[in-house]
Formats: C-alpha cells, sequence, structure tokens
C-alpha cells in the first residue's frame, strides 16, 4: 500500500506580514504554503486561551495537576498528533529531538488506568532503547520479565526469552501502564519544541483539489469547550483502540473475539518471580505477571464480545479460583473481594490502510491490532514510530508534499516484519491455546504445550518470536508447521490406526484454518515478497 500524491495541492490562507490575507495554491513545481513560517498565526496566536493544560512535573502528572504550558514556539507545528498514550508521547518525543515542532492533543492528561498495555517485550525494550526513552521505565517499579510458565493439566513448563546474546538490562518489562505513561509524558512534555494541550479531537480537517483529499489539520475543542483548528503538514493520528477518526484513514475491520477480566492480587508471591504465568485452564486462559514489587497482575480471558459484571465475582471463585496455582489462592480471593473487578474486551484489527489520503498516517492500536495476550502491542508501535522516524529524516521540509509522500510510501512494507510477526503469532496462538470441544482441536492445543515443553531449539525458536528478536514471519510459518507435524506424529506413533488417521488429517486442516485468514489478513505479499511490492525500493538511502 502507498500514499499518493496529488499534482496540485491546495491549503488554507496565510496570512503576511502586512496583515493582508494571500490564497496559496501549491504543485510539485510551484511555490507551496509553507507551515514552519514564524509569522503564520494559525496555531498558536495570542488569542487562543492559555489554561491549556501542560503537564511538568513526576509529583504534578502523578497527583492528576496540571501546569499552564508555557508557549513553546509561534507559528504552526510541523507534525500533529492526536492522542499522548505510549505512541503518540514517543512519537512525539523521537520527532521533537529530530528538530520538528510537534503539537500533541490528548483527551485526557490525567494518568490512565487500564489493564492492558502493560507489557513490554525485549524487542519493544531495545526500540525504547533506540528512542532514547528506556529511562522511563525507572522510579516506576518496572519489574524485569524473562520469560514465561506455561501451565496444562497440572504440567508446566518454563520458557526463556533467548537473551544470552545481550547485557543483563536488556530484557521484558512489566509495570503500571497509567506510570509509564506518565513518565513519557513528562519526558516529553520538557522539550521545548512541543506543545502538549489537553483537548478532545472531533475532525480531520481535508482539502480536496477534486484529484486526491489531503489532511491539512485537525479541528478540536479544549477543556473549556471552544473549538479550534490546528495545521500541519503531517498529522499522525493514535487515538487508541477506541478511535473515532480512524473511519477516515483506513478500512477498520476489528473483531472482538474474547474479553478479559482483570483484578489486582496484592502482597502475594508468583511461583516463579519474573515469569509471566499463562495457564491453559479447563474453560479459558488465564495469565499472570507482576506489575509492581507489591502488586500482580492477573486477566482471565472469557471468550465473547461482552461478559456481564453481574455474577462475575461467583464465577471467578467458583470456576477460576481452582485453575491457578495454589499458592496465590488467598491473594485471588481477596481480589475478589475488595471489588475491583475490571472488564476489557479484547480487540484484534489487521492494518488496511487507504492508499489515497496524503498528509495523515495512523499508529498504534488506531490503525492495527492483535489479540493482547501475548503483550506484542507496544513492542509492534514502539517498532513502528522507529521505521517512520528514519523515514522522515531526510526530510527537511514537512510541508514538501512530494517528498513527503515518496518517503511514506514504504513505511507500511517496511513495518511489516516485526509487526506481522508478532500478530500473527498473537492471533494465530491464541486461536490454539482457546478451549474448543473439537477433538482435533484438542490435540493441536496439547501437541503446542508439548512441542513447547520440548526445550532446546524447538522452545527457543518460538521464544525469539515471542520475545520481538526474531521478526521473521517466515520463521513463525516454519515452527508452527514443525507444530503440527509433531501433533500428526505423536498421533500415528506407534501404530496408526483409521481413527488416529482422521483426527491427524482434522488437526491440519484446523491448523491451516486458522493460520492462513491470519495471514491473508496481514498480506501474503507484503509479508513474505516485500521486494517485489514497488514502493520497497523507494525506501530512501542511506538508512
Amino acid at each position: 500500500m502507498s500514499i499518493r500524491c496529488c499534482s496540485a495541492m491546495l491549503y488554507p490562507p496565510s496570512v503576511n506580514c502586512s496583515g493582508k490575507t494571500a490564497i496559496t495554491s501549491g504543485c510539485h513545481s510551484a511555490s507551496k504554503f509553507s507551515y514552519n513560517k514564524p509569522h503564520t498565526p494559525l496555531l498558536f496566536s495570542t488569542h487562543l486561551p492559555i489554561a491549556s493544560p501542560l503537564l511538568k512535573t513526576t509529583t504534578a502528572l502523578r497527583r492528576n495537576t496540571t501546569r499552564l504550558p508555557p508557549l513553546r514556539f509561534s507559528g504552526a507545528a510541523d507534525v500533529i498528533i492526536v492522542g499522548a498514550g505510549v505512541v503518540g508521547s514517543a512519537l512525539t518525543y523521537a520527532l521533537a529531538k529530530d528538530g520538528r515542532r510537534v503539537h500533541v492533543i490528548e483527551k485526557d492528561l490525567r494518568e490512565p488506568d487500564r489493564i492492558v498495555g502493560e507489557v513490554l517485550l525485549p524487542g519493544g525494550y531495545l526500540k525504547l532503547i533506540e528512542l532514547g526513552l528506556e529511562d522511563c521505565l525507572e522510579e516506576i517499579d518496572a519489574q524485569r520479565m524473562i520469560g514465561y510458565v506455561l501451565y496444562k493439566d497440572e504440567k508446566k513448563t518454563k520458557l526463556h526469552y533467548p537473551l544470552e546474546k545481550f547485557s543483563y538490562d536488556v530484557a521484558g518489562r512489566s509495570f503500571h501502564n497509567g506510570r509509564f505513561v506518565q513518565r513519557m509524558r513528562e519526558k516529553t512534555s520538557t522539550l521545548e519544541n512541543v506543545r502538549m494541550e489537553q483537548g478532545t479531537v472531533t475532525t480531520l480537517l481535508k482539502q480536496d483539489n477534486k484529484t486526491v483529499i489531503t489532511v491539512i489539520g485537525v479541528q478540536y475543542k479544549t477543556k473549556d469547550g471552544q473549538e479550534h483548528k490546528a495545521y500541519a503538514p503531517l498529522t499522525v493520528v493514535c487515538d487508541g483502540c477506541f478511535s473515532n477518526l480512524r473511519q477516515s484513514l483506513c478500512r477498520p475491520k476489528v473483531e472482538v473475539p474474547s474479553c478479559f477480566v482483570g483484578l489486582v492480587l496484592e502482597n502475594c508471591q508468583l511461583p516463579f518471580e519474573n515469569y509471566a504465568h499463562i495457564i491453559l485452564a479447563d474453560l479459558s486462559i488465564i495469565i499472570l505477571y507482576r506489575i509492581s514489587s507489591t502488586k500482580v497482575r492477573c486477566l482471565v480471558d472469557i471468550p465473547g464480545q461482552k461478559v456481564p459484571l453481574p455474577g462475575m465475582a461467583n464465577y471467578l471463585k467458583t470456576i477460576v479460583t481452582s485453575q491457578i496455582p495454589y499458592e496465590l489462592h488467598d491473594a485471588f480471593i481477596s481480589a475478589i473481594d475488595r471489588g475491583n473487578i475490571r472488564i476489557m474486551p479484547n480487540s484484534s484489527m489487521p492494518a488496511d490502510p487507504y492508499p489515497t489520503t496524503p498528509g495523515a498516517l495512523l499508529l498504534g492500536d488506531a490503525f492495527n491490532m492483535r489479540h493482547p495476550w501475548a503483550g506484542g502491542g507496544m513492542t509492534v508501535a514502539l517498532s513502528d514510530i522507529v521505521v517512520l522516524q528514519d523515514l522522515l529524516k531526510p526530510i527537511r521540509d514537512l510541508s514538501d508534499s512530494t517528498s513527503l509522500c515518496r518517503h511514506l510510501e514504504s513505511f507500511y512494507i517496511l513495518r511489516k516484519p516485526m509487526a506481522s510477526t508478532i500478530n500473527t503469532l498473537a492471533d494465530a496462538l491464541y486461536k490454539v491455546f482457546s478451549v474448543s470441544p473439537d477433538e482435533a482441536r484438542k490435540q493441536l492445543r496439547q501437541a503446542t504445550f508439548d512441542y513447547l515443553s520440548l526445550g532446546r531449539f524447538f522452545s527457543s525458536g518460538y521464544m525469539s518470536l515471542f520475545s520481538g528478536l526474531n521478526p521473521f514471519p517466515l520463521s513463525l510459518v516454519l515452527h508452527f508447521s514443525a507444530t503440527v507435524f509433531y501433533g500428526v506424529g505423536r498421533l500415528l506413533l506407534p501404530f496408526p490406526s483409521f481413527k488416529r488417521l482422521r483426527i491427524g488429517a482434522r488437526l491440519v486442516s484446523c491448523a491451516l484454518g486458522i493460520i492462513l485468514p491470519v495471514i491473508k489478513a496481514e498480506g501474503v505479499r507484503q509479508m513474505f515478497f516485500a521486494a517485489s511490492i514497488p514502493s520497497f525500493y523507494k525506501d530512501p538511502p542511506g538508512r
């Protein structure tokens, strides 16, 4: 997919120094509207209210208080970013460090309170280092994560991330999502060319010149209810999984296969510290991991688009308690009795952007989602930010629409290795691990557990994919195929029977029915034959 440029683009009126208004049209060979002239009062003129909140200190952030923002720069921004979560804050910092003037608009600058977005894979941690944001994991009581413990039918196997070639600091991390977000906002807001403002973006501003529709900015409403417009040559939308702006930039095909029921267990010890515990229970998948030195997150996956809250406490006590490790029973019951039970729908959405929307880009969960059980969302997003930052670096003037479009054409291809690997792994293995009455599905679930229990190359191959350290879709397909053949071989040995042959054939059919739709949604050509796509060759030299 690519972003096609128009041969001519019309821009909003500019105001010259004498106060006269001029309508400037731009094309590839003619002069163009300049977003960067400091005298252009499109965004930060003196008549705007000065009460827009900007978070400044750790203390203020954690107390959910706000401070008045200084006027960081005059004139229009180079980039408008919608959303200041993990993705928006990281992208703002990356672009601002490159000298871009960035205007961030976030609907709520208070500390977020979520039950997902709490795990960063080792591959994502390396991207965080590349962006210069690894210190945001300090002072939030983040916990090291070095692998998983997989439980099934009173058996367990320990799976390690392949971190032998890295320094000790490189590992996964788990933490309070809100604390991490606020640390990133704090660091980002200290940059002089960043303006962080609280407001709700209601619509994207577009210019239609009959050949193509170009996004030229946003319209937003501040906390006091005033409507404003902001203009920039590039608008990046990263307002999360419930984005109300993605409709005009992509073809959203959101699926909700299940919901997470979330609890916080306090003052307890996990059977294996520094590991996430994944329990393939009789009725669902249960996930446990530490988010601070005193708290453990528990997520119970329940199939269905909606899960009723009434009666959930009784369900957790009577059905789920017996499925978790015995040493956590008391803490689990106490968490239920405290009553802070949270429910979050688990969404999956393949990336399917429109190819004809210059001036705008989607990132994060607004753009692409996978089932969150594997914790890969932040790793994919941070990888996307690194790709986008590298693509924009050669462009001195973002208002040069021809150069901007040419460089962004490669984004959707260059992001594929990391994104497709983690997306396919998360969605395919979620279906494999889900409970099913089908005997072939049961055999596939058992075969996957046994394959991972073999250790050595078998588990390390999967774990390199799980960790985001091996972003190669072909490697995932090979390991998934090996798991299927292993499952069939177990059925046929020592003596095949007609019933076992039939189950083996259905096992293969089930496996293909699981992974092929996921690969199709990701794009077969983009995943495995990226070099055959023209935009791949337009990658700017010197990256």
